[in-house]
């Protein structure tokens, strides 16, 4: 089934594409989230018309991401553990506490967005990668000390 997507979705595509999609998949998700539309001849045409003033969406969504990643670029997290003697972490610092802490921050992500590959299990300064959009990812300091 063809749809036109009216927001930026990661794993399909840009706002104003027209994109093939299983028909359950646009039926029961991304109609009624009015994610897309379909891509009737009406709507086709009535792309057109629209195309320019998604161009202008795109754009504003774009500028914003741009706006939030350099806020995250500039964010330094202190998080504190407990450790053993030998400076070892008891458990880890994971994408969950660091999600805790940025939306404690104001900061209003999905937890997906953040991208830590493995859980932090050693003290020091860490740069963690954040998904903001499709193409832009920020790097968020995370500093790991000994809680005293």
């Amino acid at each position: 089934m063809k749809v036109i997507l009216t927001e930026n979705i990661a794993s399909l595509g840009q706002i104003g594409q027209i994109v093939n999609v299983a028909p359950g998949y646009a039926r029961n998700f991304l109609l009624p989230k009015g994610l897309a539309m379909e891509a009737t001849g009406r709507n086709v045409k009535e792309l057109e018309h629209r195309k320019r003033l998604l161009a202008q969406k795109r754009e504003k969504v774009h500028q914003e991401m741009l706006s939030l990643a350099e806020k995250l670029n500039q964010v330094r997290l202190v998080l504190r553990r407990k450790v053993s003697e030998d400076e070892k972490l008891y458990g880890s610092v994971s994408a969950t506490d660091v999600y805790g802490e940025l939306k404690e921050l104001g900061f209003d992500l999905p937890r997906r967005s953040i991208q830590l590959e493995q859980p932090l299990k050693q003290l020091g300064e860490f740069a963690v990668p954040v998904k903001v959009d499709a193409q832009i990812t920020a790097n968020v300091s995370v500093v790991v000390e000994k809680e005293e």
